[in-house]
């Protein structure tokens, strides 16, 4: 069974993995937050995070696929489209 995310509930569960997981303050996470300049994500973080939304995907993440995203939005976009 496929089962397909809605953005809003894929930022939500990013959301709370920043503010859970890396103790990043609620008021800095926005959808055009960047991951390495406001929110000192960097890309080992970065495999991390996907780490914890991986129940949101059918399949692995490919790490080239991930080098695109630079904002809280692109990630958000990314796994919208890779959990269709």
């Amino acid at each position: 069974m496929n089962v397909s995310y809605s953005e809003e509930e894929i930022y939500q569960r990013m959301r709370k993995a920043l503010i859970d997981v890396f103790e990043i303050p609620s008021e800095r996470i926005s959808l055009d937050a960047h991951l390495a300049g406001d929110l000192d994500i960097d890309s080992i973080d970065a495999v991390d995070l996907i780490g914890e939304l991986r129940d949101l995907l059918p399949r692995k993440v490919d790490p080239e696929e991930f080098k695109r995203v630079t904002t809280v939005r692109d990630v958000v976009l990314l796994l919208r489209e890779l959990s269709r």
